[in-house]
């Protein structure tokens, strides 16, 4: 069992249930992952991805191995049947084949490039590791998905679901640096396998996400009238998707504000954090008692606990 997607998961609804259960008693199976050991790799930076996952990994009783990289690991080729003369040491065939004889689990966090699109689509990284590898592999943030997150913010939104049908908006938020769609990705498509929910995503004309993915999510570039009687905001930048890795918006009136907040159902508020304050959300927001920033932050372990726990009871 693989976790690359949040499309593996069979059935959201139980899934969150479990994960609910763990929150309660996360030391419950503590045994489970005795002599195993999770590896995970960063090709990125990392607070609560490599934190949330570690404390899932010795919530479960496993051993971890972390490695940077950045800085610490050769330059990996992924592509097959090149001359490596160039910048690359080690191809991704021996590495992701060594790394498996080391962990049982292998968790991964590489982010797009946001040049190429048709390379960042294609997941290289990803893809390379899944190729090769001979265990498990979890998605810790890919260039097009994030599906821990987005698992965290169904958790996060069942804790606080409304007595009624909730409207929930993803919307767009101005970002001085070009961002991935991961994030806003993943939680697209977490927000397609919930049954109760109106959703809505907001954006200014020309930052629509892959189409792909949004499928027949509705779409409404009038912020102010997105956030009409919603229940959960979810704010996040993206850089533009057509004029792909480009920054071609940076409008402020996109920032979530209390006068915004305002027009909602006396939403919460959230974000998958880390987040730049007074330009895609005012303090005055974030710090509110309708901020559950921190509650999805937490959340992140269990999200983590529950995928990692799933492939335990699958490795022999």
């Amino acid at each position: 069992m693989n976790y690359i997607s949040i499309k593996n998961i069979d059935n959201l609804s139980q899934w969150v249930q479990d994960a609910l259960k763990i929150k309660k008693n996360p030391l419950k199976n503590k045994k489970l992952g005795k002599n195993k050991t999770l590896g995970m790799l960063f090709f990125n930076p990392s607070l609560r991805t490599r934190l949330s996952t570690q404390k899932a990994a010795l919530n479960l009783g496993m051993n971890v191995m972390v490695m940077n990289f950045t800085n610490e690991g050769w330059t990996l080729e992924f592509e097959d049947g090149v001359i490596m003369n160039q910048g690359a040491s080690e191809h991704i065939k021996e590495a992701a084949e060594v790394i498996s004889q080391y962990c049982d689990i292998i968790a991964i966090r590489a982010f797009a490039g946001l040049i190429d699109k048709e390379k960042d689509n294609a997941e290289t990284v990803m893809a390379g590791f899944l190729k090769h590898a001979t265990v498990p592999i979890v998605n810790m943030e890919g260039a097009t998905g994030h599906p821990l997150q987005s698992l965290a913010d169904a958790i996060t939104m069942e804790e606080h679901k409304t007595p009624h049908r909730p409207k929930v908006v993803l919307t767009w938020a101005p970002h001085p640096k070009a961002l991935p769609q991961a994030v806003a990705n993943s939680f697209v498509e977490m927000m397609q396998k919930q049954e109760n929910m109106d959703f809505v995503i907001t954006h200014p004309q020309g930052y629509e996400l892959n189409p792909e993915i949004t499928k027949d999510s509705k779409i409404e570039y009038d912020q102010d009238k997105a956030f009409e009687n919603a229940d959960f905001i979810y704010a996040k930048n993206w850089s533009n998707y057509n004029e792909y890795g480009q920054i071609t918006n940076a409008d402020s009136n996109w920032t979530v504000t209390a006068e915004k907040m305002a027009l909602t159902n006396n939403a919460k508020f959230m974000h998958c954090l880390p987040v730049r304050r007074n330009m895609i959300v005012t303090d005055e927001v974030i710090d509110s008692e309708n901020s559950i920033v921190i509650e999805q932050a937490n959340n992140r372990t269990y999200s983590a606990q529950l995928v990692l726990q799933k492939i335990l009871n699958n490795v022999k």
